[in-house]
């Protein structure tokens, strides 16, 4: 696989974003990230996962540079493809962790917030939901996600203002569960999945998907009306205008 890498310790999974400085999401990762979960969920020799990023990012979220360039045809398998891995990954019944090693905005923070636990390193960091000031509405799943860790009303707020937060506020309004020393975050993360793991499996499993039922059933509802009223208002000149500003920011920074 060539966006991501996977390594197997005492039936304990560890997978690594990598693609490129800040992991951004394209649908080559998307559809590794999902055909991972896949083969995981079926093997019965991992018991639990870690997904981390690398150097300064998680996952920057979507890789606008690449989604901004795609034809219709792409740009509806890509948000098709997303919101299908995040019904996969919220439905996923094994032990989860997010090691949330940097900045995690966006598409980042949904992978993390999928998870059953999130650790993120101290520093200079950021995670939350930013689509609506990029020009990206934001589908019913997605809020109930946000919604289902932090409560509606401050999903709700953060959502429409596209707010982002800093480690330090991220744990004080419960959207990550521990922050940790950069140094420290996989072995805090690994201390929490293993706790998990150490439980009867069929047990906590089931608990697990008995818990989130609702928001299961929630993200895996059918969103053929949403993916039309997202792609619309992606090819609005509106949002083609702002897509372009920040891509030229991107391009410079670079």
């Amino acid at each position: 696989m060539d966006t991501i890498k996977t390594s197997v310790k005492d039936q304990l999974a560890i997978i690594t974003l990598n693609r490129g400085k800040s992991n951004a999401m394209n649908r080559e990762m998307v559809i590794e990230l999902d055909d991972m979960f896949k083969n995981i969920e079926a093997d019965e020799n991992i018991r639990g996962v870690i997904i981390t990023g690398q150097e300064n990012f998680f996952s920057a979220g979507l890789d606008l540079i690449e989604l901004y360039n795609y034809d219709e045809q792409q740009a509806a398998a890509f948000w098709q493809s997303f919101l299908e891995f995040t019904a996969r990954i919220t439905s996923f019944k094994k032990p989860l962790v997010a090691a949330i090693n940097g900045h995690s905005p966006a598409g980042g923070c949904v992978l993390a917030l999928a998870c059953d636990s999130r650790v993120m390193s101290d520093g200079q960091y950021i995670i939350g939901l930013n689509e609506v000031p990029v020009g990206i509405i934001v589908p019913d799943s997605i809020f109930q996600l946000y919604a289902y860790w932090i409560g509606k009303a401050s999903a709700t707020r953060s959502l429409l203002e596209g707010k982002l937060f800093n480690p330090q506020e991220a744990l004080s309004i419960g959207l990550v569960d521990e922050v940790v020393p950069s140094g420290s975050i996989m072995t805090a993360a690994e201390r929490k999945v293993r706790k998990y793991m150490s439980y009867e499996k069929n047990t906590w499993q089931q608990s697990k998907l008995n818990i989130r039922s609702e928001l299961i059933r929630a993200v895996s509802a059918d969103q053929g009306d949403v993916l039309a009223s997202m792609l619309k208002q992606w090819w609005s000149p509106s949002t083609r205008s702002i897509l372009n500003t920040i891509i030229n920011n991107l391009q410079k920074k670079a």
